[in-house]
């Protein structure tokens, strides 16, 4: 039996981040969600005390990013992510307004799993998040590396 899945939310706009839950939830996902409103703050979290990641060593995570933050890049999340041992094979979903082909390009060669451009329209962007849950609730999630 794995372990449940930790979902990472980081998003900086809290009305983004209310609007990403609630529709997580109405898909009928009902695994933890810890939100982070800073770049910062996230990596702590997940590189931990020692900052070598290995606090997280089989727990099941997924992370949910935004790229425009104001402190740390998404990019820079992205990157240091994919390049941790302990770390790199968590499922790493980009969700930004950001639609910039170059962008996209830049986020799959640094190993993103799925790229999402947020809807500007609030009834779009509700209705693309319910359909991410549905995928959330169906993925398999790999622990964190031994």
């Amino acid at each position: 039996m794995s372990n449940p899945v930790t979902i990472i939310m980081i998003e900086d706009d809290e009305g983004h981040a209310r609007l990403i839950e609630r529709n997580i939830r109405r898909s009928g996902v009902n695994n933890d969600i810890m939100p982070f409103t800073s770049g910062t703050a996230a990596l702590n979290y997940l590189f931990g005390k020692d900052g070598t990641g290995l606090d997280h060593k089989g727990s099941a995570l997924l992370i949910l990013l935004d790229l425009n933050l104001p402190d740390t890049s998404g990019i820079d999340i992205l990157k240091r992510v994919k390049e941790n041992q302990y770390l790199k094979t968590t499922p790493v979903v980009v969700l930004t307004t950001t639609d910039d082909s170059q962008e996209i390009k830049r986020c799959y060669e640094l190993g993103c799993n799925v790229y999402i451009t947020k809807p500007v329209n609030y009834e779009s962007f509700a209705n693309a998040i319910r359909q991410l849950g549905l995928f959330f609730s169906v993925i398999q999630v790999p622990p964190a590396a031994l």
